[in-house]
């Protein structure tokens, strides 16, 4: 069976969920698969200011992404919403509609919103006969992900399947995976091994994760927190991570784009963190409770309202409240025991079988 898994570079958590379904899809064996970057079937000019548009405007200009986020949700504006996408991704992504058509894969698996968009309109018009799934990769659902032409999505939680159904979505095409992370993260390794690896010592562990932009007020949560042991990754600012590593005491490890953050979520007590889907998704798995700071407006505060209505957050969280209910776990240990078991309903170790199941 020859099958395609295809994401687009924006955030890092599309093309992380494509790859931990292309690893599982290589893992199982018996197919024939492929892993592509939509972003590589478009234009030039495309394919550079794309990724880079989204970056600028969600680290520069949050409140102006959000009001775009809400505007393209607004349900009476979809039928020009469709038609603008449909001339928009038609103009920029002939060369992957092109691929698409020439290839036939016999089932096409995307986790990003641009390609849905270009294979249900393929499959639509008979162009390609592929099964499509749509690996929604939030929590809550926007409706620039629904397509008619796709054959089945998976959604995080029941949240995600109730709001795909009053987009229009029949109950019988959604189906509950969750969101597919990397099979490491399911691992269960010795924890006091792992600390000693790592250069840790005894006690409460916090895990600050700024995303892949390096977003938020890292600083001022790294001083509140300084008498914890702090594991902090920049991901790609480097401005950031050198400011960190001059300033820390020696209870900060500061790191910068790490590959190991399975071994860091297993150590760590408690997770500060952006609310991106995939990062949450992997506390999920790990049972990793989380504090969230500096949401993305659209997708990012949505995920927090769907966590929030699950009673495993609470909430955006200021400076000063971050500072204080970690001095509360600290201090009540039980109370952090109860999350993590509500924190075990939600998570789904086995979403990348469950996704490879419905090809």
């Amino acid at each position: 069976m020859k099958i395609l898994v295809i994401h687009a570079t924006a955030g890092a958590g599309h093309k992380k969920a494509a790859e931990a379904i292309f690893h599982g899809l290589h893992a199982q064996g018996g197919f024939d698969v492929r892993l592509v970057d939509a972003l590589d079937y478009t234009n030039p000019f495309f394919k550079i200011t794309y990724p880079w548009f989204y970056s600028f405007i969600v680290t520069k200009l949050p409140w102006a992404w959000g009001f775009l986020f809400g505007l393209l949700d607004i349900p009476w504006m979809q039928p020009g919403v469709h038609m603008v996408r449909r001339l928009y991704n038609g103009f920029n992504a002939q060369t992957l509609e092109k691929f698409l058509i020439q290839e036939q894969f016999d089932a096409v698996i995307t986790t990003q919103f641009l390609s849905a968009e270009v294979s249900a309109y393929l499959k639509r018009t008979g162009k390609i006969k592929s099964k499509i799934i749509c690996v929604v990769t939030d929590f809550d659902v926007h409706r620039i992900w629904v397509n008619e032409g796709i054959d089945a999505y998976t959604g995080a939680c029941d949240y995600t399947k109730n709001k795909l159904m009053a987009l229009g979505v029949p109950s019988e095409k959604i189906f509950t995976t969750g969101i597919p992370t990397d099979a490491k993260f399911s691992q269960k390794p010795d924890v006091i091994v792992l600390r000693k690896k790592l250069g840790l010592k005894d006690g409460m562990t916090i895990l600050i994760a700024t995303g892949s932009f390096g977003m938020g007020p890292i600083e001022e949560i790294m001083k509140l927190l300084e008498s914890y042991q702090l594991l902090i990754v920049c991901g790609h600012n480097h401005d950031l991570y050198e400011r960190l590593k001059s300033r820390a005491n020696k209870n900060a490890h500061v790191l910068g784009l790490v590959d190991n953050m399975d071994e860091l979520m297993s150590v760590a007590d408690v997770m500060v963190t952006k609310p991106g889907g995939l990062s949450i998704a992997e506390a999920l798995v790990k049972k990793l409770p989380m504090i969230f700071f500096s949401a993305i407006p659209g997708q990012e505060t949505n995920n927090i309202k769907v966590l929030s209505s699950y009673e495993v957050c609470q909430g955006q969280s200021t400076l000063h409240q971050i500072a204080e209910t970690i001095n509360e776990w600290n201090a009540n240990p039980k109370d952090l025991d109860a999350l993590r078991l509500r924190l075990s309903e939600l998570s789904k170790p086995n979403a990348v079988a469950d996704i490879i199941s419905l090809i």
